[in-house]
């Protein structure tokens, strides 16, 4: 294949949005390499995907260390992707990864400790081929460790140049507080909240209880008691990237028929099981679908429209399998804002739960 030439116009018609008060701007829509980049995929079709996606406007990259399968191969095959065809415009994109899940074996292979969110970074830095990632999230809470030590590491991959910024994932809004209190305390903002989120899962919409009163009451409660994620990080100031807007494929026309596509996540069942294929899902589906039909939309991209409706969510992460899938999800971005009849239409359908 020839040396990649990106497109002159590539950031003609992406709309980038700031990562809450910070001065990095990401695309409405990021790649993740999740589910198509592991060594199971065509390394052909991962490499056109990139490339279309970078002349889309895409330009962050959203990786873990587990990402595969294997775990690692989805950096491993970004690596070499980066280094035969995005080198030259390393200052042009965001790299992101994350450690926080099983990795390896033994005590210090999983979790939030010290030892394995740095020990992770490194060898994620090496199969990547680069120097620094843009965004190191700890990648889940770990009650396990005290929280100023997983904050701690974070602030160390960013003093030692092996990340830009520092994130995190799946955090409530209680620990993303927390979390946003700690490296501020050390020095480094929280720039950035990665939690699941789609018309199917809308948790990051519900309010936490209140607090306790009481002279043992943190000092946070009374500005976090009844915040909702969407609050917690508008309220500090910080980004909201979410995975899984089209709900592991089902806001997707890939099951509207009612029947199981071979090769499709519910016919693995590793993270989505075919029981979720029921009549109320396929009514909600469905109804869905017309909404986006009178759009003309697809079901998936109104999905995406539906999820970045929110100021507050800075970015969504699309996977893509094929090149033809990428530019459909982009095309959600032609669409004009959703309306308020059209919120309104949605809402009896987008049910969370439904995924579940």
């Amino acid at each position: 294949m020839p040396a990649f030439q990106p497109a002159d116009d590539r950031y003609a018609s992406m709309t980038y949005r700031p990562a809450g008060r910070s001065g990095l701007n990401l695309p409405q829509l990021s790649l993740g390499m999740w589910h198509n980049f592991g060594h199971a995929n065509p390394f052909e079709t991962q490499r056109a995907v990139l490339r279309r996606a970078f002349d889309l406007g895409i330009t962050h990259f959203d990786l873990a260390n587990n990402y595969g399968p294997p775990y690692g191969s989805a950096e491993e095959n970004f690596g070499r992707h980066l280094a035969a065809d995005l080198r030259p415009f390393r200052d042009e994109l965001v790299i992101s990864s994350k450690a926080g899940y099983d990795m390896w074996p033994g005590p210090y292979g999983d979790g939030g400790s010290r030892k394995y969110l740095l020990a992770s970074l490194d060898q994620s830095l090496k199969r990547i081929g680069t120097d620094y990632v843009d965004i190191f999230y700890s990648h889940r809470p770990d009650p396990s460790v005290p929280i100023e030590e997983t904050m701690g590491a974070l602030h160390t991959a960013v003093q030692q140049g092996k990340a830009l910024y520092a994130g995190i994932s799946n955090y409530s809004p209680a620990q993303t507080r927390e979390a946003a209190r700690v490296l501020g305390e050390l020095g480094t903002p929280l720039l950035i909240h990665q939690p699941s989120y789609s018309m199917f899962n809308r948790h990051v919409e519900k309010p936490r209880p209140a607090a306790p009163a009481g002279p043992d009451a943190s000092p946070d409660a009374s500005a976090s008691a009844g915040e909702s994620l969407l609050d917690t990080v508008g309220n500090l100031g910080i980004g909201m990237i979410v995975f899984s807007p089209l709900s592991q494929g089902l806001l997707t026309g890939r099951y509207l028929g009612g029947q199981i596509p071979a090769g499709s996540r519910a016919a693995v069942g590793h993270f989505l099981k075919a029981e979720r294929i029921d009549d109320t899902y396929l009514m909600r589906a469905r109804a869905l679908n017309e909404i986006a039909a009178g759009r003309g939309q697809s079901l998936a991209q109104l999905a995406l429209s539906w999820v970045l409706r929110d100021p507050r969510v800075t970015s969504a992460i699309i996977g893509a399998s094929s090149v033809a899938q990428l530019e459909d999800n982009v095309a959600a971005l032609a669409s004009g804002p959703l309306t308020a009849d059209e919120l309104a239409a949605i809402e009896p359908y987008a049910v969370d739960g439904t995924a579940r």
